[in-house]
């Protein structure tokens, strides 16, 4: 059994059920979903370009997939969880786009959101506590040779090289895709989320993810809400 901490929309949130249609999994039920063909690609194709991101279902990492370290139960880290919901105060980012990260495509904040870096962080030391240290063959898997000096620092240190100084927020929407399918897969993806992009992202919730067994797919376990955003109104008593 893994762990892993990510913001997702609610269930039942349309930014969640569009992505998890167009994924072809829904991480809150397991259950997986018809995939429509599109124009210029082939039949199966967009499904083979987003089995990655399917198994691991519609989310953006906080706390990378961690196993417990020895004396640590799944009730204290909900306990965790509950405390730290509480501690944390919604926001927004600004604006989200669909952006190319090497091979792939994602979600992301049209711009970096100091919050959201700030956010991120205090996940990543919040829950350090609960995670055991990453086996020879884990630390293999991230092909540290291919990593800077801090990020193989970081993945020793924190079980993943994207943190702090290197996070950014994505939402994965497919796997590698090739340079000859980029532009062709960059205008579907902004048809198909254009109601959501340009828009701001609240932040407002973390979710535990579980994986029950190493290659399994991701699940939602429990989703805490943050504290509610102050408003800026009049309270007459």
């Amino acid at each position: 059994m893994r762990y892993a901490l990510y913001f997702t929309p609610a269930e039942d949130a349309p930014l969640t059920r569009a992505a998890s249609a167009w994924l072809g999994r829904d991480a809150f039920t397991g259950e997986n979903l018809p995939q429509e063909d599109h124009p210029g690609f082939e039949a199966g194709e967009v499904f083979k370009l987003t089995d990655d991101p399917r198994r691991y279902g519609f989310h953006a990492t906080l706390k990378a997939p961690f196993s417990l370290k020895d004396g640590c139960s799944e009730a204290d880290l909900l306990a965790a969880l509950t405390e730290f919901g509480a501690r944390q105060t919604a926001f927004s980012i600004p604006s989200i786009v669909v952006e190319q990260l090497g091979p792939f495509f994602a979600l992301v904040p049209e711009t970096l959101h100091p919050p959201l870096q700030d956010f991120a962080a205090a996940v990543v030391e919040a829950f350090e506590p609960f995670r055991a240290p990453l086996s020879e063959a884990d630390i293999a898997r991230r092909n540290p040779e291919r990593l800077s000096e801090r990020q193989r620092k970081n993945l020793v240190a924190w079980g993943y090289h994207h943190v702090f100084e290197d996070f950014r927020f994505h939402m994965t929407l497919t796997g590698p895709v090739s340079e000859e399918r980029a532009d062709v897969m960059r205008k579907l993806l902004e048809r198909r989320f254009a109601l959501f992009t340009a828009r701001p992202l609240v932040i407002d919730s973390l979710t535990l993810f579980i994986e029950p067994e190493r290659g399994a797919p991701f699940l939602v376990h429990s989703r805490q809400p943050l504290s509610p955003a102050p408003t800026n109104g009049y309270h007459h008593g």
